[in-house]
């Protein structure tokens, strides 16, 4: 109930809509009950043989009944189709909100398929609530009362026998609830996991080619789609056994309502048209309540996957922001302090210990150590996708944690090794780095990081798409690109993780241009992965182990018998 409520708490913006739709709703339920009634009336002169013209004005009103009755259906169908929508657009776009509020470790322990089920498809199963749920539990409702009354005042005693079902049908829905509920959790749970292995498979397609594995790619879609399959068949049974067992409890009522009126009729205490009218009300008297099972079941699918979106909702990051933020009344020269830094991913095992380095601004600082010693760490702490454990980081004095995330991360441009490009145009990716900015900015941002003569030779230039990732592009270019997307933001503090590893001698000279015009009067810190790309560092920083074990220019640390001039003599072996 507690996520339903939730659920019904988006309709507070549109109570115009909702009033319009239950209004309608409302009045095609009371024309609903008038039908059965004419009818009674034209059985009722037809057997009495009253021999008037009165008849075909009942038939008349019968067909005024049903017309009215549709377009006002017809209306609530339109207005409610807006409604939903409305509010479905509200729950995505919250949803996604939320998403972008979370820490970089909640993305980094889910797959990317299993965020995209929950945004995706658990919103189109909730706004199902909002099709059909709120107005049919009100129309059936008030089908129910209006027909009760209706029945009462034709013959009590037929209606309270009518009534007999109503408590295995209560019963019985009550045990559906309890059990189809858990399951549609696990059946929203391996749909995730199987979209999870579908975006895999596809983002990795390229491998999987290469490799020759794509009988073994849909053995593992496979594997994931039966056990979707057999969760919702597992859901499927059980409503096979509940929504017939339902509909036979209904239809016995029935029955025993027509015996019980031939009886009636034959010593003449009700009329025929009265039992014609009664059977007729006792079929929409239980049609609300078979909509009631159906809805039941869709209400439990939907439950499920609200909770799942609640918990992205509910979700907390695990870097939270100042209440209080500190604004630097100076712009940010980019010196930068890691005083005695311990940091882990997972409690048992430890990353970084005691780090302790400063930057000066405009210093150019290499990092270098082998694979894990804690290097790509250090940059994830100083944008603060994560926060220490213990001691402190400063940029210009101010400790990040007391700077708002949106002001430290603008401080900061980082290239990576593999530099990430939307599926969009040239334009729009380098636009990334600053969104307000204008044609000739962008161009010169490209100019200075040697992509605009490539750009201008695209098919479209710069409204060229790129495909996903930027796959029709060459590493270099991507890499340019990247490049012009941090020039157009122009931070004061550069991070560089070897921004030239990936690609060929003649195209890294180009990004090594554009990296130096980049760098100039910025303070860079330079992940570097190959000792070559070191030179024109001021520091160069080693990293052993998670800690810092030496610090000094090239050209000391080369000539002593240092962990630097170790890694250094090895790569030259390679």
């Amino acid at each position: 109930m507690k996520s339903l409520i939730r659920v019904l708490g988006y309709l507070k913006p549109y109570k115009k809509f909702v009033a319009l739709t239950l209004g309608f709703a409302i009045f095609t339920t009371l024309l609903d009950l008038v039908p059965p009634w004419l009818i009674k009336v034209i059985v009722d002169r037809l057997v009495d043989q009253v021999d008037d013209l009165w008849v075909y004005a009942f038939v008349l009103a019968l067909v005024l009944a049903y017309f009215g009755r549709n377009y006002s259906n017809y209306k609530r169908i339109l207005i409610n189709n807006q409604l939903e929508q409305k509010v479905v657009f509200d729950i995505r776009s919250h949803v996604y909100r939320a998403l972008q509020k979370l820490s970089l470790n909640y993305f980094e322990n889910r797959s990317t398929g299993e965020i995209m089920s929950r945004v995706n498809d658990d919103v189109t199963y909730v706004e199902r609530i909002f099709i059909d749920g709120v107005e049919q539990i009100v129309t059936a409702a008030l089908t129910l009362i209006g027909i009760m009354i209706i029945l009462l005042n034709l013959h009590w005693k037929l209606a309270v026998a009518s009534l007999v079902p109503i408590p295995f049908l209560v019963i019985g829905a009550w045990k559906y609830t309890m059990r189809a509920h858990s399951l549609y959790h696990l059946v929203r749970e391996r749909a995730a996991k199987m979209n999870g292995t579908l975006q895999d498979g596809i983002s990795g397609i390229k491998e999987t080619l290469a490799f020759n594995r794509q009988p073994h790619e849909v053995q593992r879609f496979e594997r994931r789609s039966d056990d979707y399959c057999k969760g919702t068949l597992e859901v499927m049974k059980l409503w096979a056994v509940y929504s017939p067992a339902m509909m036979f409890l209904g239809s016995l009522g029935t029955v025993s309502i027509i015996l019980y009126g031939i009886g009636l009729v034959q010593v003449q205490e009700i009329t025929v048209g009265t039992l014609v009218a009664f059977i007729g009300y006792l079929a929409l008297f239980y049609t609300p309540i078979n909509q009631l099972h159906t809805l039941n079941h869709m209400l439990q699918h939907a439950l499920a996957s609200g909770e799942r979106l609640f918990e992205i909702i509910d979700a907390q990051p695990n870097v939270q922001e100042d209440p209080d933020p500190v604004h630097p009344s100076t712009p940010i020269r980019g010196g930068v302090t890691f005083d005695a830094v311990d940091f882990s991913y997972v409690p048992a095992k430890q990353i970084l210990h005691q780090v302790s380095f400063s930057l000066h601004p405009g210093e150019k600082v290499a990092l270098v150590g082998h694979t894990g010693s804690g290097k790509s760490t250090l940059v994830k702490l100083l944008m603060r996708f994560y926060d220490a454990d213990a001691g402190q980081i400063r940029i210009d004095g101010h400790p990040i944690q007391k700077l708002s995330l949106a002001y430290l991360r603008e401080q900061v441009g980082l290239v990576s090794q593999e530099p990430f490009l939307f599926n969009g145009t040239v334009l729009e990716n380098i636009l990334y780095g600053k969104l307000e900015a204008n044609r000739d900015q962008v161009e010169r941002a490209a100019r200075a990081a040697h992509a605009h003569e490539f750009i201008e030779q695209l098919p479209n230039g710069y409204e060229t798409l790129i495909g996903e990732r930027g796959v029709k592009l060459s590493g270099g270019e991507r890499h340019r690109l990247a490049i012009a997307r941090v020039f157009l933001k122009d931070p004061p503090i550069l991070v560089l993780d070897e921004a030239t590893a990936s690609v060929d001698a003649e195209t890294e000279v180009k990004i090594k241009e554009a990296l130096t015009q980049l760098m100039a009067l910025r303070t860079t810190l330079v992940i570097a992965h190959r000792l070559s790309t070191l030179e024109g560092a001021d520091r160069v920083l080693v990293l052993k182990g998670g800690r810092l074990v030496e610090s000094g220019s090239h050209k000391e640390l080369i000539q002593n018998d240092s962990e630097y001039a170790s890694l250094f003599k090895s790569q030259l072996h390679l």
